[in-house]
C-alpha cells in the first residue's frame, strides 16, 4: 500500500453535482489509512503548478455535506492545457507535498491530463495512484452509461423545452416558432433529452436537430412547415454543434478552445440557433424566439436530480476504493444494470480510452428520419432525470 497524501482536482465545466463526487472522495479518503493528508489543487492543473493547494481534511462534516448540493465547482476549475514542459514541475511538487494519490473529476481532456502525469511519474520511478472520475454535462465520455452531472442537465433542458412549448403554442398568433439551444459540442444527448417530457404529438419539442445527423436546410424547412400547419406553431431544439454534410458548423463560430474543441457561439460568433431563427423568417416571414441558456444548464442546483447527487458521490467513493485497491490509471464508470428497474453500479476502464474516445448518440436512440429519438432513448433518459411536472391545457 502506499501511504502519502492525495490531491484533489476539479475541471473543466462544472455541473450542479460535480461537488458530490468531491463530498465523495473527500468522505473516503479520510477513512482510508494509505492517505495521510486529503489536499485540493485550486482551479485545476494550475493549482499544483502555482502552489495554490489548501487542506481539505480541515473541513467541517457539515460543509462537506453541504457540497453534495453545491453547483459549480468549489476547488475553482481551469481548461488549462498542459505542455511537456510542465510535467517536471508537477513531479517536484507531488514530492513537494508527498502526494501518492492523485483524484481528477473531469471529462475527456481531464483524463488526458491525469493520464498524462500518471505515465510521467511512472517513468520517472514515482511510485503515483491516478485516478479519474467522469464528469460532464455533454454525456460523451467513452465507457460509462452515462456521466454524473447529465441527468441534472438533462432535467434542465426537459423541463425548459416544456415550458418554453407551452409558452409558444399559447403565443402562437405572436411568435410562430421557438428554437431551444442545447450545449454538448458535437453529441446530441442533452438535445435529445428535450423529449423527455413530451406526452402527446402538439407536446414541444416537434423537432429535433442532432449533431450525429448531417443538417439539411431544404428538408429542415419543410420539417418547419408540416409542423406549424399541424399544429399552430413549432418548438425546435438544436445541438450547438449541428453541422452540414460537408462538416461545416450550421454556427459561424471560428473559435476554439485549447483543446482544440470549437467554441459555438463564442465571442461574437453565430451561433446555430440564430442561424436556424434566420433561415426560418428569411422562408415564411414568421417572427420567433430563440432561447440558448448555455452555463446556466450546468449549475442548475434546483433542477437536480437527487439520483445524479447520489452516483457523483458514489463515482468519488468508488474512486478512492480502487486506489485503495493499488490500482491506477483508470476512470470510474456508471454501470446500468439490465431489466426494467433502474439499478446502477461502479466500474473502470484505462484513463487513455477514456481520453482519446468520445461517445455520440447511438443509431438506435435515433428516428431512421434523424429528426427526433426512439423509444429506446426514451427508455434510457426517463429514469436518470425523473419525474417531470405535468401542466395543465384548456380542454375544448
Amino acid at each position: 500500500m502506499l501511504k502519502g497524501n492525495c490531491i484533489i482536482a476539479q475541471s473543466g465545466g462544472p455541473t450542479s453535482v460535480i461537488n458530490a463526487s468531491l463530498a465523495g472522495i473527500i468522505t473516503a479518503a479520510k477513512d482510508f489509512k494509505g492517505i495521510k493528508k486529503v489536499l485540493g489543487m485550486r482551479f485545476g492543473i494550475e493549482g499544483l503548478l502555482g502552489g495554490d493547494i489548501i487542506d481539505l481534511g480541515k473541513l467541517s462534516s457539515k460543509t462537506i455535506k453541504a457540497l453534495n448540493n453545491t453547483p459549480s465547482s468549489a476547488l475553482g476549475s481551469s481548461r488549462y492545457k498542459l505542455t511537456d514542459a510542465d510535467l517536471p514541475k508537477i513531479l517536484a511538487a507531488l514530492k513537494e507535498n508527498d502526494i501518492r494519490y492523485i483524484f481528477f473529476i473531469g471529462g475527456n481532456d481531464t483524463m488526458d491530463t491525469i493520464n498524462r502525469i500518471e505515465l510521467y511519474a511512472r517513468r520517472q520511478n514515482y511510485e503515483l495512484a491516478g485516478i479519474g472520475v467522469p464528469k460532464t454535462v455533454d454525456n460523451d465520455l467513452f465507457g460509462t452509461d452515462h456521466t454524473p452531472g447529465f441527468p441534472s442537465a438533462a432535467r434542465y433542458v426537459a423541463i425548459s423545452v416544456m415550458q418554453a412549448g407551452i409558452l409558444a403554442r399559447d403565443m402562437q398568433k405572436v411568435d410562430k416558432f421557438v428554437i431551444f439551444q442545447a450545449i454538448g459540442r458535437k453529441a446530441g444527448w442533452l438535445a435529445a433529452a428535450a423529449a423527455a417530457g413530451k406526452r402527446a404529438p402538439e407536446d414541444a419539442p416537434h423537432i429535433l436537430c442532432l449533431p450525429e445527423r448531417a443538417f439539411d436546410k431544404e428538408k429542415f424547412l419543410k420539417n418547419v412547415k408540416s409542423c406549424h400547419d399541424r399544429y399552430g406553431f413549432v418548438s425546435i431544439v438544436c445541438g450547438e454543434g449541428i453541422a452540414y454534410a460537408d462538416g461545416s458548423p450550421v454556427s459561424a463560430s471560428k473559435t476554439a478552445d485549447r483543446f482544440s474543441n470549437v467554441e459555438f457561439g463564442a465571442m461574437g460568433g453565430t451561433s446555430a440557433a440564430m442561424v436556424l431563427h434566420r433561415m426560418i423568417t428569411d422562408e415564411f416571414g414568421w417572427r420567433g424566439e430563440f432561447q440558448i441558456p448555455e452555463s446556466l444548464i450546468m449549475c442548475a442546483a434546483d433542477r437536480a436530480v437527487g439520483l445524479d447527487i447520489e452516483e457523483a458521490n458514489m463515482a468519488g467513493r468508488a474512486a478512492v476504493e480502487l486506489a485503495k485497491q493499488g490500482k491506477s490509471d483508470l476512470m470510474v464508470t456508471l454501470e446500468r444494470g439490465h431489466g426494467k428497474r433502474y439499478r446502477c453500479t461502479t466500474g473502470s476502464i484505462p484513463l487513455g480510452e477514456a481520453a482519446i474516445k468520445a461517445r455520440p448518440m447511438p443509431d438506435e436512440f435515433i428516428s431512421k428520419d434523424g429528426d427526433f429519438v426512439t423509444d429506446a432513448f426514451l427508455d434510457y433518459i426517463r429514469p436518470l432525470v425523473g419525474e417531470l411536472p405535468q401542466y395543465a391545457g384548456l380542454d375544448f
